[in-house]
C-alpha cells in the first residue's frame, strides 16, 4: 500500500466523493483505509448500566484504498504516488503530479 496513517486524501468515488480528511488507519491486508470524517456510519449503544443512558454514536467506517488518492496540502491536487530510490538507495515516495516528496 502507498498510502500511510497521516497521509492527507481525496476520495475520488463512492457518496463522499471530493471530501479530504487524514487517514487514521490503514488495513494492509484489506487493502483499507479509514478517514477522518468520511464514510460515517451511526451505531445505537443500549446503556450498560442501569441508570445510564443509551447513545448514538457516530464513526468512521473503511473504505477500499483505489476509492482515496493522496492529496497535496501545497497545491490543492490529488495525484498518485511512485516510489523513487534516492542515491543512497532509500525508498522515498513521491506525488506522481507535484514531484512534491512525501517522507
Amino acid at each position: 500500500m502507498r498510502i500511510r496513517k497521516g497521509d492527507t486524501v481525496q476520495v475520488i468515488a463512492g457518496k463522499d466523493k471530493g471530501k479530504t480528511g487524514e487517514v487514521l488507519r490503514t488495513l494492509p491486508w484489506e487493502n483499507r483505509v479509514v478517514v477522518q470524517g468520511v464514510n460515517l456510519r451511526t451505531r445505537h449503544v443500549k446503556p450498560a448500566q442501569e441508570g445510564e443512558s443509551g447513545r448514538i454514536v457516530t464513526e468512521e467506517a473503511s473504505l477500499h484504498a483505489s476509492n482515496v488518492m493522496v492529496y497535496s496540502t501545497d497545491k490543492k491536487v490529488a495525484s498518485r504516488v511512485e516510489i523513487v530510490v534516492d542515491k543512497d538507495g532509500n525508498k522515498k515516495r513521491k506525488l506522481k503530479k507535484t514531484g512534491e516528496l512525501l517522507d
